[in-house]
């Protein structure tokens, strides 16, 4: 038996099954709360219309799939550390804004190398 997060006892296996519902919530929060989020959503969607549209071989469709991952699971994690932080400390921290940034910074970096890989990927397929 393990515990859930408002600490009710469950088996293993619903234990799994609670485990993937709650990340469900997670991203669908993320989701709706989050505008950044909103924003790679839609271009990823984007993305794999035209992927479609071009005829992407598997070996581009797996970068393409890999760097959508990579961002929208950079910015779950961004959107973490911005939800801890202020759980921590709701008044301005030097480090608080630090931990935000940085975070951010990680998001930002990723997404440049994703619109890196995709000029790669598309531009010769386009023009």
């Amino acid at each position: 038996m393990s515990s859930d997060y408002n600490g009710k006892r469950t088996s293993k296996s619903s234990g799994v099954l609670h485990s993937f519902r709650y990340a469900l919530q997670g991203i669908i929060h993320a989701f709706l709360k989050e505008r950044n989020m909103k924003i790679h959503v839609v271009i990823s969607i984007l993305v794999m219309i035209v992927g479609m549209a071009v005829k992407l071989t598997p070996m581009e469709w797996l970068f393409i799939v890999f760097t959508i991952g990579g961002v929208i699971t950079l910015e779950l994690l961004n959107t973490a550390i911005e939800r801890l932080v202020d759980l921590v400390t709701p008044d301005f921290h030097p480090l608080a804004k630090q931990a935000k940034d940085v975070s951010a910074g990680a998001v930002l970096i990723f997404s440049i190398v994703a619109v890196i890989i995709g000029l790669i990927i598309f531009i010769p397929k386009i023009f």
